[in-house]
């Protein structure tokens, strides 16, 4: 049963700063260092546009999640399961298998591998899934100690990879690119010919988080105490409890008072400022000075269609024009970065898992007491189990992983920007409703998603 609670009051802007860098860093390994960087390495600068625009689509996406749990102080997942009682199995199903596949840690260690002189590298990536489960199998304090390693990574590595392009880029590359964001490619209008609808809808869906990761906005939400998320109980300890507990993860209610409803607009106005700032324009700007670097280094250089060729190009092709020591570093840097994304990915899927498990549960008996702590490291391993049987069976391609769980992803992504987009209307109270211009622009994006994901997967499965 709801109590009902007053609406907090707006924190400063600049406070709230947050949630939306950790779901940028969850995308930080697929999209922005691997695949819109392939893209140009391979057609151009001609594709940026689509980086450009697949952000802008992600950003009115989580901020629909995000106005639901502002809202609530609950996430998406607990009010979907309550309308569509499947959808907790939906979310399972469609997490574990979209991000199960390991394409992300094949491409740290492939690109490991190669500074180390190893072709085999799915020994290496194996032993990176294991060392993932270990480090977030050890608990809250080694976990804590790892959340601060690869915060400092994304702080030195980012901006380092950054240097590297606006030290090595040109002024015809800066033309390019703009060039590019208005579609117009050195010989093709938006599209080259040549380039797998498949690879740019996937590079597209993980323009940001990407497909079920979208909507851990809503936890990351609550779990900072934004909006009503205030009065929540926050999941975060509970996943380091090792006994059964009572947990409640339905949220509050609120009076619509002047005073509650002005309280929401500043907090909407706030969310929506950090978000555009931090996640739309840091995000853009990452691929697209991504994508410059490999365009920089490797645009027309043999082999760069082949897998993820075009990093190892790029530390080559850095070492020649600098020293080479930096390109090198440039190598250990990226497979860093896709460590981490890698290991963030792993944490949010099995949460993700586990609470929609949980709910099922709770549905059942509201008075029941939950190792939720349990249930987490089972998704956990089972994810990691799955990755290592891939691995063994020689499906290890990383570029090939990436592309087929983006695709999945992508098609996971038209299922909950409808079913978001229900909730809202059902249970938000109409002036709490997005405008009609945003609505069209969902419209728009529920189309897109719609009817690429369908022409693609009718294509891979040859109905299309």
């Amino acid at each position: 049963m709801q109590s009902v609670k007053e609406f907090p009051k707006p924190i400063p802007l600049l406070k709230l700063i947050g949630p939306s860098f950790i779901i940028l860093a969850l995308g930080l390994g697929s999209g922005e260092v691997i695949l819109w960087p392939y893209m140009a390495s391979n057609y151009g600068l001609g594709i940026a546009w689509g980086a450009v625009l697949g952000i802008s689509f992600q950003y009115f996406i989580n901020m629909e999640i995000e106005r639901y749990a502002l809202i609530k102080g609950e996430s998406v997942f607990i009010g979907l399961n309550r309308i569509f009682k499947w959808s907790a199995y939906w979310f399972i199903v469609s997490t574990f298998i979209g991000f199960g596949l390991p394409g992300i840690i094949a491409a740290s260690a492939h690109v490991f591998g190669s500074i180390l002189g190893i072709d085999q590298f799915k020994w290496i990536a194996i032993i990176f899934l294991i060392t993932i489960g270990i480090i977030l199998s050890a608990g809250k304090t080694v976990y804590g100690m790892m959340e601060k390693i690869t915060r400092s990574v994304i702080l030195i590595g980012v901006p380092f990879v950054f240097l590297l392009a606006i030290y090595l880029s040109t002024k015809t590359d800066w033309l390019d690119l703009a060039n590019g964001i208005a579609g117009r490619g050195a010989d093709y209008l938006f599209f080259p010919e040549g380039l797998a609808l498949a690879t740019f809808l996937a590079a597209f869906a993980y323009s940001g988080a990407g497909g079920n990761l979208n909507l851990t906005q809503s936890i990351y939400i609550k779990e900072k105490g934004y909006g009503m998320g205030k009065y929540s109980q926050k999941i975060s300890g509970l996943f380091v409890v090792k006994k059964d507990e009572k947990i409640k993860l339905s949220g509050e209610n609120f009076k619509l008072t002047k005073e509650n409803i002005s309280r929401y607009k500043i907090w909407w106005k706030r969310v929506s400022l950090e978000h555009l700032f931090v996640f739309w324009f840091i995000g853009g700007l990452s691929m697209c000075l991504l994508m410059i670097l490999a365009y920089t280094t490797t645009h027309g250089v043999a082999g760069n269609a082949e897998g993820i060729n075009f990093v190892i190009n790029e530390g080559r092709m850095i070492a020649q024009n600098t020293f080479p020591l930096l390109g090198t570093l440039f190598l250990i840097v990226v497979a860093i970065m896709l460590f981490q994304t890698q290991l963030g990915v792993m944490d949010s899927t099995s949460r993700i898992m586990a609470e929609n498990f949980a709910e099922k549960k709770l549905g059942k008996n509201e008075n029941a007491k939950i190792n939720l702590s349990k249930i987490y490291y089972i998704f956990l391993w089972a994810q990691i189990a799955f990755g290592i049987t891939l691995f063994l069976l020689n499906i290890h391609e990383p570029k090939t992983l990436l592309i087929l769980g983006a695709v999945i992803n992508a098609f996971a992504m038209f299922i909950h920007i409808a079913l978001v987009s229900i909730l809202n209307y059902k249970t938000l109270p109409k002036i709490f409703h997005p405008s009609w211009p945003r609505k069209i622009v969902l419209l728009i994006i529920f189309i897109f998603f719609g009817y690429f994901s369908i022409l693609v997967l009718g294509g891979k499965l040859g109905i299309i």
